[in-house]
């Protein structure tokens, strides 16, 4: 089969970091797993970090990938709720081969039916952002998704990325009111499509910008941009027996006496492939998300965060990808469709 691989971690720009391989079809699937002919893939920052440079060298070809949108080619004895045929999405699992790959193994548990309103490039733009959303705002924070926000306000660190498109949608859907950081102008104007109520420029002090909006502190907040640069800020800036949620691993040590301790601030993490890594007990809640999700795009109540197909699935076009991602100017999602 078809696939995009590595076997040395090297700079993007240079043209041995992604490769174009023919690999072994995965044998037939077995347990909790589906054997899934992928049809659209999209990247997320997971992916560069995964690729970035390192001194390791790989005895094999290693196959990168996360998001995906397929059919199910065959399933393993174990597996319920889905048959040859269906059309399904995922995020996957950061230690099993990725889904930059013709055919992929991936278990059952964690996957969704496509969302029958969308394409597989614009299905495959969601699966990992919005389980990192979900997760995120209702099962790591405290918020019930149907109306765990109403009269409270919630700041949205990078609302325009991947999963700051989402949260806003989910957040506002749950009652919030959403304030949003972006810093350009085709940024800010997709966090207010998103449905933000506020926009404000995270590369100047929040405090006085908030303020001016009648905001003196925020009940919640996501930060899915830098946890160290925002981490005073927002000690001051949620309220007491506020909430904070992180995705992205700081640069040193936090301090996370007072103001946090002060106030009783809770500090969440999240990072979706816990569940998948460790094998948890409520792993299937993936699934559930992704399903829920469906329901909701294709009642018109969640809006796709598909931004651009680059084109095929192939080295060079995931390379483009990457490089893209890697420059922190995106918006929404890429993806890649088709071999």
């Amino acid at each position: 089969m078809k696939a995009v691989a590595l076997t040395r971690y090297l700079p993007i720009d240079d043209p041995q970091s992604l490769l174009d391989v023919e690999l072994p079809r995965p044998s037939a699937p077995a347990g909790h797993d589906l054997l899934v002919r992928v049809e659209a893939v999209s990247v997320n920052p997971v992916d560069t970090k995964v690729r970035a440079p390192k001194p390791q060298v790989e005895s094999a070809p290693k196959v990168l990938g996360f998001d995906a949108a397929g059919v199910v080619e065959a399933v393993g004895d174990q597996v319920t709720g889905f048959k040859p045929g269906d059309e399904v999405y995922y995020a996957g699992d950061i230690t099993r081969p990725g889904s930059n790959a013709e055919y992929q193994r991936v278990d059952a548990r964690i996957v969704g039916h496509k969302p029958k309103s969308l394409e597989f490039a614009q299905a495959a733009a969601l699966p990992l952002t919005a389980i990192t959303a979900w997760e995120l705002l209702f099962q790591r924070m405290p918020f019930d998704p149907e109306h765990g926000g109403d009269g409270k306000v919630l700041l949205v660190i990078a609302g325009a990325g991947g999963v700051g498109s989402i949260a806003i949608q989910l957040a506002r859907r749950a009652g919030f009111t959403v304030v949003a950081t972006a810093s350009r102008a085709e940024t800010i104007e997709w966090c207010k499509a998103m449905g933000a109520h506020h926009v404000i420029d995270h590369r100047q002090p929040l405090a006085p910008q908030l303020a001016a909006l009648g905001f003196e502190q925020v009940d919640a907040a996501v930060n899915f941009a830098d946890t160290t640069r925002y981490w005073e800020a927002l000690g001051e800036l949620v309220a007491p027996q506020g909430h904070v949620g992180l995705i992205v691993e700081p640069s040193g040590p936090l301090d996370i006496g007072d103001p946090y301790k002060l106030k009783s601030i809770g500090i969440h993490w999240e990072l979706m492939f816990t569940r998948s890594r460790f094998q948890t007990a409520d792993m299937a809640e993936q699934g559930r998300i992704l399903e829920r999700v469906a329901a909701l795009v294709d009642a018109g109540e969640l809006r796709g965060t598909h931004a651009e197909t680059l084109g095929r699935i192939d080295a060079a076009n995931l390379r483009e990808a990457h490089r893209r991602l890697e420059s922190g100017r995106g918006i929404g999602k890429l993806t890649l469709a088709g071999w």
